[in-house]
């Protein structure tokens, strides 16, 4: 599969790609399958605004062989901008690791996971062995040194497993720094920058519950759990957006009629 089949979306200079969550399974097993290094991100508000502010995370993204959309809002703004865009077309990881994990077993494809505190990675190995025994899977917690001694030791571990899947989970933008400064010294196929999935899959963080995920307010929850850390991200990153968003449409940005 390749990202020719899925019609690519701009918002802001930064791409992604029109997709649904089986084609993003297929396409990463798939991948994993291939003697080919694979980046496959994903773009929200916060990612957004990132990479409106930091060049170099905007190359990541527009370099990165797919790109799918995690975020209501984002797929709002794509709206703005006259794509046309449906509620499949945003994948959010708890919701779907399991069939992917799945995905991997049937096919033999290998996983290791590098996220979260100590403890949340071998919470989430236990759940998907649970569902899917023969899966190889390995892991570490993301709390260690990104430079030196202690992150070769890390690649020396992921290099031993050599996974068709490597899951990197550090929080955005250090997750796909870390994948810059290191991709060369790693033996994985696909790198695979997911952020806070674990937390929530293992139930390490309280996820907001699926009414409101299904309508776009997870963010709102994760702002009242989180009020310290995340209000600016989203009380102000989420209005920035917009504005943003409506400055492009009102330059000339429009990509279709509405």
């Amino acid at each position: 599969m390749v990202t020719e089949n899925f019609e690519e979306l701009t918002i802001l200079n930064t791409r992604f790609h029109k997709l649904t969550v089986c084609q993003l399974i297929d396409y990463i097993v798939i991948s994993a399958n291939v003697e080919k290094k694979t980046i496959v991100s994903n773009v929200n508000v916060y990612a957004m605004n990132l990479a409106y502010e930091l060049p170099w995370f905007q190359d990541f993204l527009n370099s990165s062989d797919l790109v799918f959309c995690d975020g209501f809002s984002t797929l709002f703004g794509a709206k703005l901008l006259g794509y046309s865009v449906q509620s499949v077309h945003r994948m959010t990881c708890p919701d779907y690791i399991e069939n992917l994990v799945l995905a991997c077993e049937k096919q033999e494809v290998s996983l290791f996971l590098l996220a979260g505190k100590p403890g949340v990675v071998d919470k989430a190995i236990t759940k998907l062995t649970s569902i899917a025994p023969k899966i190889r899977i390995q892991g570490h917690h993301g709390y260690f040194e990104k430079s030196g001694a202690e992150n070769d030791l890390i690649i020396q571990k992921i290099n031993e497993f050599k996974p068709g899947i490597l899951y990197v989970g550090l929080g955005m933008p250090l997750q796909e720094k870390w994948i810059l400064d290191n991709i060369n010294r790693i033996e994985a196929r696909v790198f695979f920058p997911l952020g806070a999935c674990l937390d929530f899959y293992t139930g390490s963080v309280t996820r907001a519950p699926r009414l409101l995920t299904n309508i776009g307010l997870e963010g709102l929850t994760r702002v009242v759990m989180e009020p310290q850390r995340l209000w600016k991200r989203f009380l102000i990153g989420y209005p920035l957006f917009l504005y943003r968003v409506l400055r492009q449409r009102i330059g000339g940005g429009v990509t279709t009629k509405l």
